[in-house]
């Protein structure tokens, strides 16, 4: 099938369970011309998780389409920061203090407010970035009230091969627990369940734009 066919159908299948959920279109490593017919077609989020490659690709196109709106779903270098606010509207992995002053600073220096999402690391996995539980309070609080971020969500990657409903479920009691509105998680393996769990925001790349190669 064809990207847009693909999307139609990851539409459908998301307006079945929630229509609130947003979908973002993971574009990374995706050229231009083969996203082209999505943004024809007036889909306007999409996913980069590489500030270079999100220039090279994007600037152009958001000079004369501002309706676009990119988000950053992968790690990010508190040295790209005020690239990064320049480049995104939102921003799904905020996970250190270091980055969060570096934000806070190039929003000042852009006249620009992004959205962001913490990167919640339930297990502490080495491999992952992400904030632990027991460090959420006080990062909420360092981002909110002592650097004004617009936090409006959580975010997470659950373990690969288990099943993530018990990890959706606990971001979902956190975000509550800490008045956030917003849930960004599920990826092409697992959108309906995270919609099912609360997911207002969902990461969807192979199932629309097929592999990577």
């Amino acid at each position: 099938m064809s990207v847009l066919e693909n999307f139609k159908k990851i539409k459908d299948n998301v307006n079945k369970i929630n229509v609130n959920t947003t979908i973002i279109a993971i574009s990374k490593t995706f050229s231009l011309q083969h996203i082209r017919p999505l943004i024809d077609f007036g889909h306007l989020h999409y996913g980069e998780n590489k500030v270079q490659e999100t220039s090279d690709k994007w600037s152009a196109l958001l000079n004369v389409n501002s309706s676009l709106k990119l988000h950053l779903v992968g790690k990010l270098q508190s040295n790209k920061a005020y690239d990064a606010v320049k480049l995104f509207s939102y921003i799904h992995s905020l996970d250190n203090e270091k980055l969060a002053l570096k934000l806070a600073k190039s929003e000042k220096e852009l006249s620009k407010k992004l959205s962001y999402f913490i990167q919640v690391n339930f297990h502490d996995e080495q491999q992952k970035s992400g904030i632990s539980e027991k460090n959420l309070s006080n990062f909420i609080k360092f981002c909110k009230v002592e650097n004004n971020l617009n936090l409006i969500g959580l975010m997470c990657l659950p373990p690969v091969n288990i099943d993530p409903t018990d990890y959706f479920l606990r971001l979902k009691h956190l975000a509550k627990e800490f008045n956030l509105d917003q849930l960004s998680m599920g990826m092409s393996g697992d959108y309906k369940n995270a919609i099912k769990c609360g997911s207002t925001y969902i990461r969807i790349g192979s199932s629309i734009f097929g592999n990577r190669s």
